[in-house]
Parts: structure tokens; C-alpha cells; sequence
């Protein structure tokens, strides 16, 4: 089964994510996000995939996020799929995703429970 990761170069913890999954022994689908922004609907496929708090997908400390003026509570499923779609930034990094199920690597480690 693909495991792909949403990932950001610059990023460490993106970067320790795929290493962490490298030394696994996986060989991951990179999905660049940057440069591959998702559609309105690969969002709301991976706020599925997610499960739980939709605002753990969104990154509150970016001045595309200030710009929305809203808090991160306020926002609604609807709300972050579309400020994810038009600011790719404000995707939090790095979300590992295999089959059905994905995680947010923050920490790293937590990716290792969908990879089972």
C-alpha cells in the first residue's frame, strides 16, 4: 500500500518525518505541497483521513492566517479547507497518509500508527 507524504523541504520536522520513515523501511509517495497545491477536495479528503479537530490541519502562525482574522476555534471545516486551498502555507506539515488513514507528524513518531 502507498504511503505519501505532504511534505515541505524546508521544514524539520517534514524532514525528520521522512527520515523517521526512510529508516522504517518505507519509501514514500513525496507530495511536495508548495509545489503541488492540494485541491479543495484532497483537503477534505485528508481532513477525512485525519479524524478528529479539523483546525489541527491549519497553521495559525503565518501572516496568511492573521490575514483571515479569525482565531483558529472560530474556523470552521469549511473555513480551513478553503484558506488551505488558496494559502498552501498554512497546511500543517508534515501529514503522512496510507490508505484511508493519515497523521500530522508533529511529533515525527506519531506517523508510526498508521504505518501498522
Amino acid at each position: 500500500m502507498t504511503v505519501t507524504i505532504w511534505h515541505n523541504p524546508r521544514c524539520t520536522k517534514s524532514r525528520e518525518t521522512l527520515a523517521l520513515l526512510e529508516k522504517k523501511g518505507v519509501t514514500p509517495t513525496i507530495r511536495e505541497y508548495l509545489k503541488q497545491p492540494p485541491t479543495k477536495a484532497e483537503i477534505e479528503t485528508l481532513l477525512d483521513q485525519l479524524g478528529g479537530d479539523a483546525t489541527a490541519l491549519v497553521r495559525d502562525g503565518e501572516a496568511e492566517f492573521k490575514a483571515l482574522g479569525k482565531k483558529k476555534a472560530e474556523l470552521t471545516r469549511a473555513d480551513i479547507v478553503k484558506a488551505i486551498a488558496a494559502h498552501p502555507v498554512l497546511l500543517q506539515r508534515p501529514v503522512v497518509v496510507k490508505g484511508k488513514r493519515a497523521a500530522i507528524g508533529r511529533p515525527p513518531e506519531a506517523v508510526l500508527a498508521i504505518l501498522k
